[in-house]
């Protein structure tokens, strides 16, 4: 857990933007980058650069995915029908880490994937520890009743930073969110600019 919070800050830094919206964001104390050369000017991205910075942010948001596992995403995005870039988001909404966190049982994506990895939620009524597990259309996701009382899942609901999303129904007296539909990218509550289409065409080269 400790190097992927390392990450998460280098990754902020990395981008010069508040990817998450938190407040201890050290972007929000110093926009340059990391390392004794961060401070440098930076030049003009190339076409590949732009694209490639587009897929880092994307990919980091969701706690990092592994390459291998997000360029599996977008290959199963080209195959849907419809708009790649759209699939490809609703893809990654549809994870269950990401439903935990958007549902605020949690405080960060991180603590989403440990959540899951530790058996403290349930689909359906059955466990599931694997964060990458994609959800259906009318899925109920549960915090499991021993766990409903822990302090930071209570802490996290009332985080005031960020609100739950209208494709989930969410209950937090009750700690249960129902996933509703799959959302498009307009309908995603990103604190910063995402750019779907520039890793569509960084994957297509």
């Amino acid at each position: 857990m400790t190097k992927r919070s390392e990450a998460k800050y280098k990754l902020d830094r990395r981008m010069g933007q508040n990817i998450w919206g938190r407040p201890k964001s050290p972007v929000n104390r110093r926009e340059y980058g990391p390392g004794q050369h961060g401070q440098r000017r930076k030049g003009k991205l190339s076409d590949f650069g732009v694209q490639l910075r587009a897929k880092q942010k994307l990919k980091g948001y969701y706690a990092n995915i592994s390459e291998r596992q997000f360029h599996g995403i977008y290959v199963e995005a080209s195959r849907l029908k419809g708009d790649t870039g759209e699939n490809l988001i609703g893809l990654l909404e549809r994870r269950l880490d990401a439903v935990v966190y958007r549902a605020k049982f949690v405080s960060t994506i991180f603590a989403a994937r440990q959540f899951i990895n530790h058996g403290h939620i349930k689909v359906n009524g059955r466990k599931v520890n694997i964060s990458s597990y994609q959800l259906k259309v009318g899925d109920v996701i549960e915090v499991k009743e021993a766990s409903k009382q822990l302090a930071h899942v209570l802490e996290a609901s009332q985080l005031p930073e960020r609100d739950t999303p209208d494709y989930l129904e969410v209950d937090h007296g009750k700690m249960t969110a129902k996933y509703v539909r799959i959302p498009g990218l307009s309908d995603v509550p990103f604190p910063v600019q995402m750019e779907p289409h520039l890793v569509v065409e960084f994957y297509s080269r």
